[in-house]
């Protein structure tokens, strides 16, 4: 789900509580927003094909001993958003993820794979990444995957300088 459409979705249910759910598991009321991420990523897949994409990540910290047992409301995550927004290019364009680790389950940058908005809290279910082959993704069949041009001319390297650390 990209960044303006689910904020457009709290924007629709701004005082109703923000609820998180992964893996048959909530996120405890009292999380925190603790930073919101532009992310670029510039890549090359196993068929030599380069590859460029954004995305806005949302980092969650699950609660302290200290914190009220609350669900942030939608407002209140989508001040903080415009907040960082106003001093951050995040895109509206990019994908939304969610970051949230606790003491059992390692961070992971979640999908937003949907959200409810029918009863009295916002629930955004949220899906683990998988991994992907992009060359096969792109070929009939996925048969050619891996095999980019490969060459038997050998490759030169240069020593640019002596002396270093490590002679």
């Amino acid at each position: 789900m990209d960044t303006q459409t689910f904020l457009g979705i709290l924007g629709q249910h701004a005082e109703k509580p923000l609820v998180f759910e992964y893996g048959g598991k909530t996120v405890a009321p009292g999380y925190h927003v603790t930073e919101v991420m532009n992310l670029t990523y510039e890549t090359m897949d196993c068929g030599g094909q380069a590859n460029f994409w954004r995305e806005t990540v949302v980092q969650l910290q699950e609660p302290s001993r200290q914190d009220k047992p609350e669900y942030m409301r939608a407002d209140k995550f989508m001040g903080i958003y415009h907040r960082v927004a106003a001093s951050v290019a995040v895109r509206p364009d990019s994908e939304i993820r969610l970051e949230y680790g606790d003491s059992q389950t390692p961070a992971i940058h979640y999908h937003v794979g949907s959200v409810e908005t029918g009863g009295d809290a916002v629930i955004v279910h949220l899906s683990p990444p998988g991994v992907r082959c992009k060359a096969a993704d792109r070929t009939a069949g996925g048969n050619s995957c891996c095999t980019p041009e490969v060459s038997n001319k050998p490759i030169e390297l240069e020593v640019v300088a002596k002396g270093g650390c490590c002679d």
